[in-house]
């Protein structure tokens, strides 16, 4: 049986650091990758939620602006039958 020279065993030894080394690598990067998804995750989740919250907003601001103009018109009816009734109040005093 050979014996390993210590050239080998010092070549083995830097082969085996180098294996481990990549090994850490390759873990520390799959951590980081499903990290990343998450976070990918959680932000599609927020844009989601904010687009709903958005729509939602557009609808109300569609309500309020046709109640808006609702009330505009009523108060030019209030208006204009209040101006009606004062012309006839005024002709009354007139006459």
């Amino acid at each position: 049986m050979e014996l390993l020279r210590e050239d080998d065993v010092d070549s083995l030894a830097t082969l085996e650091e180098r294996i481990h080394q990549a090994i850490e690598l390759v873990t520390n990067l799959r951590r980081e990758q499903s990290a990343a998804l998450a976070e990918k995750q959680a932000a599609l989740a927020e844009r989601d939620a904010a687009l709903r919250e958005a729509a939602a907003a557009r609808a109300q601001l569609a309500g309020l602006t046709e109640e808006l103009d609702a009330l505009r018109s009523e108060r030019k009816q209030v208006r204009s039958r209040i101006e009606r009734l004062l012309g006839q109040i005024d002709s009354l005093s007139a006459g």
